[in-house]
């Protein structure tokens, strides 16, 4: 889901309310856009030279769980804070977790064939749009220009990155009259509403809505006042569903006396049907309009719909991989010789590759390197089963070695200082025993919160698409949103030297990714062009197949809920639940100290499905280690100039 992307209501907003710096004290204040819970700018601290601190207690012992984002990013910021005892311990045999660029079927080189995105795919830079988007300040955007990874605007539905967007609701007669068409939205200047009477009035409605919370929002945040307005927008909208936005009353105006409150959308059942299947003509937010309304508010005000990027990889102009560490290595190891995938440097792929393999300026060597010289510093093919709390402080790891070779699997275990989870949640609760962990380290109340987090599903299905596509055809438009089984369509080019294009054929979530579970991926495949094929057919402003472009042998399907290393694409919240996701991100500053445990990562956000959250949780989590292990913070920063998490304590 991306709310409003072609209309970049926060970056444009950003440049008429800009919050200068004020004091030394508010240097570390974010600037709009960006998250509202924490108004911390991470970049500034992350971007120093050494970045957050430098280690007193440099042998202090600590494992990460999983060389996903945020395992990896926690990782090499710790080392480049001259922490030297590490171990990173992932169960496949490949790095980047929910990050997955597929080169090819079954992820094998396929001559000519480009990246398919498989898990996270649209990148919010936090970038005003005055701005070069590695300008933002998002941490995506620093890690993007540490880098070098090139990016151009993302090809998203209804936006001016496409040519075109094809809108097929209700066979084809939204409006109730004529023969079945095929709307063709042309926006161009990110300014032109959706046709037809139907979409248009939905879109005014959200408009008008988003248009007032975010002009309020972004005047205020960062002042002294901000985190009372935002407890305020907490109150009014925490116990609703987005359902229940969509058709609560419109307002006419806000009151700074009711600082939270900017009312509803005042949609009609009708119209919040068509707004439940096209948005405003991004694609289908059916799948979060049971969820809790701050998600998508969250989502929509706040920076993670403007200006998304697409990820080429750390590569040259013709799209060939740059001169990069391993990148003509015949393969790499772990610390104790196992395989896992090497460097490509192509696609999305490569912010992981890069974080693990590329040193950083303060460094002697790189994150690689430096996990290699210990036989237990980085562990891939390694299930972890249990963490047991010592009587000594200390946390011992139990994990199965070489689980991915019949016959050869070992169960080992460390013991560590402190120990970092990244997981799925679910995956700690259905594999991971804890053992020994008192009230005073791990509440029950954080045990629930995070095995009642609700975990969606989500399904892409990918193949190639002939360039002809994109160079020659202007009948069908670029990208297609519908009502039908397949919901979102995209296509896109990353470069001129592939021999063939990207087709996204169909990606959904939720409820309409599960129905699509009982097909094997040839089967879906096949459904979803022949699906795709009728709707152009029956309509009569098109008339036209599209399945002469489409390379079928080539096509690839993602399931994140049968991905047995992930359980789920994103970890979303119910109404009346905000309360119990904040209390895990403010877990690491409540209980770690005493714990040794750190809860790190998307899975314990409430920015479900996007990268930020990764990179946030990570430097969260080094701000903590290192202020439990007394550290040497830079640039002047303190304890004092963090700000903490607020959690109803009557919820």
């Amino acid at each position: 889901m991306t709310i409003g992307t072609g209309f970049n209501y926060p970056s444009d907003i950003a440049q008429r309310h800009h919050r200068e710096k004020r004091s030394a004290r508010d240097k570390w204040r974010a600037r709009f856009p960006n998250p509202p819970d924490l108004c911390f700018d991470y970049r500034a601290l992350v971007e120093q030279e050494n970045g957050v601190a430098q280690a007193t207690q440099t042998q202090h012992k600590i494992c990460i769980i999983g060389a996903g984002i945020t395992g990896l990013t926690t990782a090499r910021e710790l080392h480049r804070c001259g922490f030297k005892n590490i171990t990173v311990i992932e169960k496949s045999r490949r790095i980047g977790g929910r990050h997955l660029t597929a080169l090819g079927r079954h992820n094998t080189h396929s001559i000519g064939r480009p990246p398919f995105e498989m898990g996270a795919m649209r990148m919010p830079f936090f970038n005003k749009s005055n701005e070069q988007p590695t300008d933002g300040r998002s941490l995506m955007a620093y890690y993007a220009k540490e880098f070098e990874l090139v990016h151009s605007d993302f090809p998203n539905p209804g936006s001016p990155a496409v040519r075109s967007t094809g809108i097929y609701l209700r066979e084809g007669s939204i409006d109730g009259d004529g023969e079945p068409t095929l709307l063709i939205w042309k926006n161009t200047d990110g300014k032109t509403p959706p046709p037809g009477q139907t979409l248009g009035t939905v879109f005014t409605k959200w408009k008008r809505f988003a248009d007032r919370m975010t002009l309020h929002v972004a005047e205020h945040y960062g002042s002294e006042h901000w985190e009372s307005m935002w407890a305020s927008i907490v109150s009014q909208y925490e116990h609703l569903s987005f359902r229940d936005l969509v058709k609560m009353p419109a307002i006419d105006i806000w009151r700074q006396g009711d600082p939270g409150n900017f009312g509803g959308m005042g949609m009609t059942a009708q119209e919040s049907a068509v707004f439940y299947s096209i948005g405003i003509g991004d694609g289908s937010w059916g799948a979060f309009y049971d969820v809790c309304a701050l998600y998508p508010l969250r989502t929509a005000i706040f920076g993670f719909s403007s200006h998304l990027q697409l990820i080429h990889g750390r590569v040259n102009s013709d799209g060939t991989p740059m001169d990069s560490p391993y990148l003509n290595a015949q393969s790499t190891v772990d610390s104790k010789g196992l395989i896992f995938n090497k460097p490509n440097y192509i696609g999305l792929g490569a912010l992981a590759e890069s974080l693990l393999f590329i040193k950083a300026d303060e460094t002697r060597e790189s994150l690689y390197e430096h996990l290699l010289n210990s036989q237990s510093g980085l562990l891939t093919s390694s299930t972890v089963t249990k963490l047991q709390k010592l009587t000594n402080g200390k946390i011992r790891v139990h994990y199965d070695w070489n689980t991915l070779q019949a016959g050869r699997l070992e169960k080992h275990f460390y013991d560590f200082d402190s120990v970092v989870i990244t997981l799925p949640s679910w995956l700690i609760e259905t594999q991971i025993l804890l053992e020994n962990f008192n009230q005073e380290m791990l509440p029950f109340d954080i045990v629930t919160a995070y095995k009642t987090a609700h975990w969606e599903t989500s399904c892409k299905v990918y193949a190639p698409l002939k360039k002809s596509f994109l160079s020659h055809n202007n009948n069908i438009p670029q990208t297609i949103v519908t009502d039908s089984f397949i919901h979102d369509i995209y296509t896109y080019r990353y470069n001129d030297n592939h021999a063939y294009d990207c087709i996204l054929l169909s990606y959904t979530w939720e409820d309409d990714a599960t129905k699509l579970s009982c097909f094997s991926d040839d089967e879906l495949v096949d459904k979803c062009i022949e699906e795709l094929d009728r709707i152009l057919l029956k309509s009569t402003n098109i008339k036209q197949k599209i399945s002469p472009y489409i390379g079928h042998e080539g096509a690839v399907v993602q399931r994140w809920m049968n991905d047995k290393n992930a359980l789920g694409c994103a970890k979303l919240y119910r109404a009346g639940t905000y309360h119990d996701a904040v209390s895990l991100m403010k877990y690491n500053r409540d209980f770690s100290h005493t714990s040794g445990l750190y809860l790190c990562g998307e899975s314990f956000s409430v920015d479900a499905g996007w990268t930020e959250p990764c990179f946030r949780g990570a430097i969260d989590t080094v701000i903590n280690i290192c202020n439990k292990t007394n550290a040497d913070f830079n640039g002047g920063f303190t304890m004092q100039d963090y700000p903490e998490y607020k959690v109803d304590n009557q919820k």
